[in-house]
């Protein structure tokens, strides 16, 4: 399921995308088990493995200044590392369970985009009960009403229908209807200091699990734009867009049963996207 200005919610997902890692046949990396080393050997293998990690530290160390003529020479272009910034741009969640507070400033912004990308292609914004609380938080009050009577034509009866909901949006007893979003990273593309627009790549699992389900969970990648505005202490949606990828190859892990999947959505909470 997607939502936006530039994708309705009938486009669906589109592509999937997985990666793996390629283990050794045997059961241990580094050759047989059952095979002794020499005393020497095991000297020889602890000495290495002490330069390494003290090798790794140097490396890791830093000197506190970030330029480097090589990148400077090769014309790449800067980009920002999703890591600690010595803030906590996320300080509450609003009544409606929303991340909130989230500071005036680049990474700010940037922390809200994701969280309301994440909030904005999820199973409950199918639920009539439950569409009202998300609008009125993620969206800039001027906005709250038109988009509000807009999701609640788009999100119809018929529409629920055929995704396999019942009115309230609810999924089929003995089945999950999946729907989360997993921000992979973000980037500022406009700030003014109270005005950001954000880019969120996305990848997403969406689909019915159950034994008889005709629409099996799987998964997508997309990019979200938002548009953001700083209004009443906190960043707020002003529009936004949706579209496909940047998507990887596909991967070739083995499919999980429905029945995974429901326990997977159940037994896994979300996160909460700061920088």
């Amino acid at each position: 399921m997607s939502l936006g200005d530039d994708h309705g919610p009938s486009g669906g997902y589109a592509g999937t995308g997985q990666t793996r890692t390629r283990l050794p046949e045997s059961g241990d990396a580094f050759g047989d088990p059952r095979r002794r080393g020499s005393s020497r050997s095991l000297v020889t293998v602890v000495g290495v493995v002490v330069l390494l990690i003290a090798a790794i530290a140097f490396a890791n160390r830093g000197d506190g200044d970030t330029s480097s003529s090589a990148d400077g020479a090769s014309g790449k272009p800067e980009t920002s590392a999703t890591a600690p910034s010595g803030q906590r741009p996320v300080k509450s969640k609003s009544a409606a369970g929303i991340p909130s507070g989230f500071a005036q400033d680049q990474e700010g912004a940037e922390s809200a985009a994701a969280n309301y990308a994440v909030v904005l292609v999820s199973a409950d914004i199918l639920k009539p009960a439950r569409r009202p609380e998300i609008v009125r938080q993620v969206f800039d009050a001027g906005k709250v009403s038109e988009l509000e009577r807009n999701l609640d034509r788009v999100y119809s009866k018929a529409f629920l229908e055929k995704l396999g909901l019942d009115e309230k949006g609810d999924a089929p007893k003995g089945s999950t209807y999946v729907s989360r979003t997993m921000p992979v990273g973000t980037k500022v593309t406009d700030w003014s200091g109270s005005t950001a627009t954000v880019e969120v790549w996305c990848t997403g699992v969406f689909g019915m699990a159950g034994e008889s389900s005709q629409s099996p969970v799987t998964n997508d990648w997309f990019t979200m734009t938002l548009q953001l505005r700083w209004t009443d202490g906190d960043w707020k949606v002003d529009s936004f867009s949706q579209k496909e990828g940047p998507a990887p190859v596909n991967g070739d892990n083995k499919v999980s049963t429905s029945d995974d999947i429901s326990k997977a959505v159940q037994e896994f909470g979300g996160f909460t996207y700061a920088r």
